[in-house]
């Protein structure tokens, strides 16, 4: 049974059902023929690599129902092992470090239990049939006579094919991904080398912007499920046209649209990096590629440009990055250069609304020479939805502190994660706090100079945002200045916040060059 179960065992968690299993795999009936044909040392040795394939099998099927539930997308082993530490690092924000450090030995120990008991099985199968060899053959005849049957008639059962060959075409999908992946690590860098804007002059680059001070913030999972979905849609979609309302009482305007981001339920990292560069940046080592080379980032050509200052705020950093030189910035603002006091909302370091204030305390509040630019990272809105901020009193925040109690009295986070309905309840008021901090702190600082670009990184993970849905995560500009808007008139974005169904969809990697373009910047290739 164990190792039928890992011959036909699926890689998504919808697919393990009984009728799953009501199969004949062929790599049963060949491995039974082999079996038969060897003598005993080559018998053992054959049962012994049998049974460590099936348990590498198990263990990639298992990798790809996590990776199908929480990012869209199957595992891929070329890509894929960087992100299982920044795994382990959720769960130890989100329920502990206990449960993570519990996690991560109770993942090896289940590999090597599983390896153990699945070699043994295979062994001692190979010796029952064996010793009941002509029953064995015999069995093993009529088993292939079937499976060819079935296979040459296209013979169903249960929806299903009842010939299969589901383990090998699951290794040869593998192994087709990682070929795939290693061509495309050498294309790739190929193509990050050419840029439409690498030679452009500072003195062309966003002219129609200068003395502007230019806001690029990414709300963390805000994408097109938020606004669509049933049961998401009508409280986000009530924040949105409230703000968009408050924000035109204080002198703004909006214009907004959808980006198909270049990943899906987590990877933020490849979200920002895809707008800012305008390559897709859909793996991790995509990413490193890119950012260790010189390729022109949006924010990049702001500093290029001399005209401004560059920040960023991103609270969500609490170590190292390396980054912030590709990105362009004169200084970055991380977790702990904030001088938040409070609670940490799970995953998220600081309510969204007191890093806003921060920001504006210590960075957009100052007077300066030059404009400002700054790229902002919000996090209020990170999986688990648990505990979430409330909004208070923006001359309350303080030092953070007056968020001890709401935390306290938030949900746990193990409660909502085993909980898809409530989950996507939590979900959309999340991203209704991110909202209202943002357009909040724009309607209480912002200027007549003032230009903010907000927009999803991605959407969120599959068990929220539903089977199949798209990838596509709403994006608006907003400024007072008028002439800022109509340089992007031809975009044709609806106006206010909430795009309409039918509003433009760009891949998120056209944004760069279309946003440079509308604001007078003259294309000069390199590469």
């Amino acid at each position: 049974m164990l190792v039928l179960g890992a011959l036909l065992l699926p890689n998504t968690l919808p697919g393990v059902e009984p009728r799953s299993f009501t199969r004949i795999p062929a790599e049963a009936v060949l491995g039974a023929g082999v079996v038969l044909g060897l003598p005993r040392r080559p018998r053992v040795v054959a049962a012994v690599l049998y049974g460590l394939g099936l348990t590498a099998l198990t263990a990639v099927n298992l990798l790809d129902m996590g990776f199908n539930e929480y990012l869209g997308r199957g595992f891929n082993a070329a890509l894929d092992w960087d992100l299982l530490p920044d795994a382990q690092a959720y769960v130890e924000d989100t329920l502990g470090s206990g449960v993570a450090t519990a996690a991560a030995v109770g993942a090896v120990v289940l590999v090597l239990l599983l390896a153990v008991v699945m070699v043994l099985a295979t062994i001692r199968l190979s010796e029952l049939l064996v010793r009941h060899r002509p029953r064995a053959a015999r069995g093993a005849l009529i088993a292939g006579t079937i499976w060819i049957t079935c296979s040459a008639l296209g013979l169903t059962l249960f929806g299903g094919p009842i010939a299969s060959e589901r383990a090998a075409g699951a290794l040869r999908v593998h192994a087709q991904r990682t070929v795939e992946s290693l061509r495309d690590e050498a294309a790739f860098a190929q193509e990050a080398k050419a840029d439409s804007f690498g030679n452009t002059p500072p003195d062309q680059l966003l002219p129609d912007l200068r003395g502007k001070d230019m806001i690029f913030t990414f709300i963390e999972s805000y994408g097109r499920s938020a606004i669509e979905d049933p049961i998401m849609a009508p409280g986000v979609d009530r924040t949105l046209d409230t703000s968009t309302k408050a924000l035109a009482k204080a002198g703004f305007a909006a214009r907004s649209g959808w980006l198909t981001s270049a990943t899906y339920g987590g990877s933020s990292w490849l979200g920002h990096s895809t707008t800012m560069s305008g390559l897709w940046i859909d793996n991790q080592r995509r990413y490193r590629t890119v950012s260790a080379g010189d390729h022109l980032t949006l924010t990049k050509a702001f500093q290029k440009s001399g005209a401004w200052d560059t920040v960023g705020v991103m609270p969500g950093v609490q170590k190292g990055w390396p980054e912030e030189k590709w990105y362009g910035l004169d200084k970055l603002y991380d977790a702990y250069d904030l001088g938040y006091k409070g609670p940490k909302f799970s995953w998220s370091t600081m309510p969204d609304q007191y890093a806003l204030e921060a920001f504006q305390r210590q960075v957009h509040g100052r007077k300066r020479d030059k404009p400002l630019m700054s790229f902002v990272i919000l996090t209020s809105s990170h999986q688990p939805w648990a505990p979430i901020p409330k909004t208070v009193g923006w001359d309350e925040l303080g030092d953070g502190s007056v968020f001890d109690a709401i935390q306290k009295a938030g949900n746990k986070a193990s409660d909502i994660i085993t909980d898809t309905t409530r989950s996507r309840e939590e979900y959309g008021k999340a991203v209704q706090y991110s909202v209202t901090s943002l357009t909040q702190w724009l309607e209480r600082y912002g200027t007549d100079d003032t230009v903010l670009v907000f927009l999803g990184d991605h959407q969120p993970i599959a068990r929220v945002s539903g089977e199949r849905a798209s990838r596509d995560v709403p994006v608006s500009i907003v400024a007072k200045d008028p002439k800022v808007l109509d340089k992007v008139a031809g975009w044709n974005w609806t106006e206010g916040l909430k795009p309409d169904r039918d509003a433009p969809v760009w891949k998120m990697s056209s944004f760069r060059d279309r946003f440079l373009k509308a604001f007078g910047s003259t294309p000069r290739p390199s590469g």
